[in-house]
């Protein structure tokens, strides 16, 4: 018989009885079930601004928590939309930031913002050029800024940007006008030949020409030194500019790495809604030191006693100053007169970028026009475009990336710096303008300064790069990429000389004036295929590559005079020219061919070995040594992640990294080893001859370089303090150089490799503190310092080349020869001078006293405060250094030349205390003499040691609760706002009073974006 359980039987009904209640619910209690169920299901669309707390984050991964398909990145502004469900979290990835998780709940604005985790930002990677490595993982020195850290500074070129701010690059401002160049030192001088030691610059693939196109002799009145080509790159389009120092960092670059590698990367687009940014700012600058130069009072006080010590009673005719022609009362500041205008720069900036995931776009255009601080019309302009497209495939294998610059400026200077009139003339000289308005001449007796302004110096340029990458992903493992470079330039200069820049006195018409003009290019092509390898079995993981390069360069040059002209209005038409002489003709060529690879070995993410090497040919060389190998190894152990430090919690991060390699060097001009002529210009029966210029070396070879590097890095404390210490050591042998050789063989010198050896070694030390760290308050320091030495290890037979004066065994490139100043005579008041040869008379073969004007130490100080809204950045550069003082472009005491009060401190007043000799007129031959060696002697070289504030900026992030799409800063910068040193004279960075120092300047900004 059956059992039937009452239990089972009841339970049976639960089920029709549940469903019948359902059934049986009012239709509003059953719709509002129904939209819950579908609310949670319901897809919405989520937006909101991703920010670090005070700017907004462009390119934070947005993605829905177990639905990784559903990722976004935010735009330009920091913004993000995306669908999602009520239900679900969002996780928020970026590069040097922690990872957010935010629940929905139903919220459909969401916005976030993510807080730095230093510790990740070990895994950015940063650009070494041909691959790109972790930070964490790199064997190679690399110092880095960022377009947050150029964006702060009001410049016009990229080089200004890297002051102070990277260990072991050392860069000197040449003067304080539009368009000026800089001088930059990786790591010490390597080259006894001055043109022989710049870096080579790599703008987005391709090699940029360091070799300057402007002509000298047009431009060294006005613009000291060589002029950078950087100038000709706006550095609002620069997205960061990396430099390898080291030889595992630059030995893949081979011969053209020898004084290290400058990585110039211009801006993309990001993928994102269309973006719009506008960046305007105006900036005006003052000279930010005067020399205190005597009154007139002391200077006539001077000038007469200098008079009355040559027993000269009256004053000759031609004394001006002091014989009563000019005024005895009249006190002219001509460093406030010349000198102390203002100059006004304004710089805007518009750009529009955007894209989607496959497809990115940026424009910009910028235009800047900046004025001098000297009187009358100088001015300079420039007007610059980029574009930028990234484009990849739906399935990601193919990737193209094209980026094209173009770079249009002007520049009108005067031909004639005045910043040395402006220290020499004396104070009681007349005003610069008669009643009329017109140039004073005071009846022929005064050399008005400002006649230099009717000389005027023009230089255009246009500069084109353009850069195309083509990248295929063969496979997992296999890519193929192909970089494609063109860069055209051109410069146009010319140099004006009316006669209406002479006295009139002199009765020089138009057919005095003169016109000198240079017009110059310079094309090259490059094509690099590479092909890239990545396998990973386990802990182990290699990453190979191997490529090759085609590069062509073309330059040419032609450089004219023409003198005596009808009329000075047709000064710039050469064709009316009386008399015409072509200075300069010429066209070089330039080839170029290598092979390179590298093989990186990576055992656990700790044990690192990197391969680099290359092999060069170079048309500059003999037939027999146009190609040479050059190679690097580097290794690094990352030691923070070996498990025996797992006791020590506050080492974040600790590696330790070696390397050593060579490089070369192939910076000495076209056709060096050739036998080659030149035109003479001579007519003989009709015939334009030519005439040897240079003799045939075949042996004519590569400059090497080796470097040795070893480093430690360490984080503590989740990297809240970081510390970098590097020491290198560079050798550079066979030499560049020329060869003296007899003048009977009608040649100067033979270029050849001399076996002459220099050598920098120097410690590095970088230090990273997060010192203070909240939601609405930050601040980091950040200090630099480098310890450089620098030695001429070997030169054969220096003592018997034209060398002698210039170098020194054991002492650095910059060391010179001077005499050695001992003191004054207290008997004739005059300068005295230590006899090294004791023949009882002072002669050049007396300069043996050495000075050393190579730093001994430079760095730099930055900090950065955030504060809600509010961003304060500040830079101090400092520098240990000797350098020439106002002793080396000054007269002597008691000639017709103003003197800085120093000079008041003379004998016999002060008897042997005396700073300065006897003053002169002139008539003393031997203080003259004496007064010619002291300025080439010890006494004319003076502490420079400086630190400055070198840069300064404060911004705020304006509040714009009423859009989400607009953001809004208003800023104020400052440069150079004020130097504390020693140093006697105008600016103890280019130790110059012959041309306009740095300027100080303020600038005040506004940007916007929507």
């Amino acid at each position: 018989m059956k059992n039937i359980s009452l239990n089972k039987g009841f339970g049976a009904l639960w089920y029709p009885l549940i469903f019948g209640l359902y059934l049986c619910c009012t239709p509003a209690q059953a719709n509002n079930r129904l939209r819950q169920m579908q609310s949670t299901h319901q897809q919405n669309q989520i937006s909101g601004t991703i920010t670090d707390g005070t700017n907004p984050l462009p390119g934070v991964t947005i993605s829905l928590k177990g639905k990784r398909n559903n990722t976004v990145n935010s735009d330009f502004n920091g913004q993000y939309i995306l669908s999602a469900t009520a239900t679900d979290t969002l996780l928020v990835s970026f590069i040097g930031f922690k990872t957010a998780i935010v629940p929905i709940r139903g919220q459909k604005i969401i916005n976030i913002q993510l807080q730095e985790d230093m510790t990740s930002l070990q895994e950015v990677r940063v650009n070494a050029g041909y691959y790109s490595v972790k930070e964490s993982e790199r064997t190679g020195s690399i110092a880095k800024i960022t377009t947050k850290d150029i964006e702060k500074q009001p410049i016009n070129n990229p080089l200004a940007a890297m002051q102070g701010r990277m260990a072991g690059v050392n860069i000197t401002q040449n003067t304080g006008l539009p368009g000026g160049g800089f001088s930059i030192q990786i790591r010490g001088i390597n080259s006894i030949r001055a043109g022989g030691n710049d870096p080579l610059y790599i703008v987005d693939g391709l090699p940029y020409g360091s070799q300057s196109l402007v002509t000298t002799s047009l431009a060294n009145g006005i613009l000291p030194g060589t002029i950078s080509p950087l100038n000709n790159i706006n550095p609002n389009d620069i997205e960061g500019i990396e430099v390898l120092k080291d030889a595992d960092a630059t030995a893949i670059y081979g011969s053209r790495a020898a004084n290290g590698v400058v990585l110039i990367t211009t801006k993309k687009g990001k993928a994102g809604a269309t973006h719009f940014n506008i960046n305007t700012a105006t900036t005006i600058g003052k000279i930010a030191r005067k020399t205190d130069l005597m009154n007139t009072q002391q200077y006539l006080a001077m000038r007469r006693e200098g008079f009355a010590n040559d027993e000269i009673v009256e004053y000759p005719d031609y004394e001006y100053d002091v014989n009563g022609t000019w005024s005895q009362t009249r006190n002219t500041d001509w460093q406030k007169e010349l000198l102390g205008g203002t100059s006004y720069s304004n710089n805007t900036q518009a750009s529009v970028s955007g894209g989607s995931e496959n497809t990115q776009f940026l424009l910009s255009g910028t235009y800047r026009r900046e004025t001098t601080v000297f009187p009358g019309e100088a001015r300079y302009g420039k007007g610059a475009l980029h574009s930028s497209m990234v484009h990849s495939s739906g399935d990601h294998k193919f990737k193209l990336t094209f980026s094209a610059d173009y770079v249009a400026d002007k520049n009108t200077l005067p031909g004639i710096d005045l910043t040395n009139a402006a220290y020499n003339l004396p104070p009681n000289a007349p005003a610069l303008y008669d009643a009329s308005g017109k140039l004073n001449w005071e009846n022929g007796t005064f050399e008005n300064p400002l006649a230099f302004l009717e000389s005027t110096f023009l230089a255009t340029t246009q500069n084109l790069i353009s850069n195309a990458l083509l990248s295929y992903k063969l496979s997992p493992a296999w890519e193929f990429r192909t970089s494609l470079g063109y860069n055209d330039i051109h410069l146009s200069e010319s140099l004006t000389s009316p006669s209406t820049m002479f006295n009139p006195a002199y009765g020089a018409g138009p057919e005095y004036s003169a016109l000198s003009v240079s017009s110059a290019k310079r094309n090259s092509w490059i094509i690099e295929p590479q092909l890239n390898w990545a396998k990973k079995w386990g802990a182990l993981e290699f990453n190979a590559l191997a490529g090759t390069t085609f590069q062509m360069q073309k330059s040419q040059q032609l450089s004219q005079n023409g003198a005596g002209f009808v009329s000075n209005s047709l000064i710039n038409d050469l064709a009316a020219a009386a008399r015409l002489s072509i200075v300069n003709h010429e066209l070089s060529e330039y080839k170029y061919n290598a092979v390179y690879g590298r093989l990186n070995i990576n055992l656990k993410d700790r044990y690192i070995i990197n391969f680099t090497g290359r092999r060069d040919g170079s048309s500059r060389f003999g037939p027999g040594n146009r190609f040479a190998n050059f190679g690097a190894i580097g290794t690094a152990w990352i030691f923070s992640k070996e498990n025996f430090l797992n006791a020590i919690p506050s080492i974040s991060f600790g590696k330790l990294r070696v390397s050593y390699g060579t490089s070369g060097n192939d910076q000495i001009g076209d056709y060096q080893f050739l036998d080659t002529y030149q035109v003479s210009g001579q007519n003989y029966n009709g015939i334009i001859g030519i005439k040897p210029t240079r003799l045939f070396n075949p042996d004519f070879g590569w400059e090497t370089n080796r470097k040795f590097e070893a480093a430690m890095e360490m984080g503590l404390f989740s990297d809240h303090i970081f510390l970098t210490f590097a020491y290198f050591w560079n050798r550079s042998s066979n030499q560049l150089v020329g060869i003296p050789l007899p003048a009977t063989t009608g040649f100067t010198s033979l270029q050849a490799n001399l076996d002459a050896t220099v050598q920098n070694t120097g410690i590095e030390v970088e230090l990273r503190t997060i010192n203070f760290k909240k939601s609405n308050f930050q601040w980091i320091s950040t200090i630099n310092l480098t310890i450089p030495e620098n030695k001429v290890l070997a030169f054969p037979n220096l003592e018997g080349s034209t060398y002698a004066n210039t170098l020194v065994i054991g002492k650095s490139l910059n060391a010179r020869k001077v005499y050695h100043y001992t003191g004054i005579n207290p008997q004739t008041g005059i300068y005295t001078f230590e006899d090294y040869n004791g023949d009882g008379k002072i002669a050049s073969n007396d300069r043996q006293y050495v000075v050393d004007t190579a730093p001994k130490y430079f760095g730099g100080l930055s900090n950065q405060l955030t504060y809600k809204n509010w961003a304060f950045d500040c830079l101090f550069q400092f520098v240990k250094q000797l350098g020439g003082n106002y002793l080396t472009s000054s007269g002597f005491a008691g000639v017709m030349a103003n003197q800085p009060v120093e000079v008041l401190n003379h004998w016999p007043q002060d008897g042997a205390g005396a700073a300065t000799q006897v003053y002169t007129s002139g008539s003393n031959s031997d203080a003259v003499i004496a007064a010619s060696r002291y300025s080439n002697s010890s006494a004319a070289f003076t502490d420079a040691s400086f630190i400055r504030l070198k840069n300064a900026s404060i911004s705020y992030q304006l509040p714009t609760p009423w859009s989400k799409s607009l953001s809004a800063k208003l800023y104020l910068q400052g440069q150079n706002l004020f130097t504390l040193t020693h140093y006697r004279g105008a600016d103890p960075e280019n130790h110059s009073g012959l041309f306009l120092p740095p300027l100080r300047q303020y600038t005040l900004g506004f940007q916007i974006s929507f």
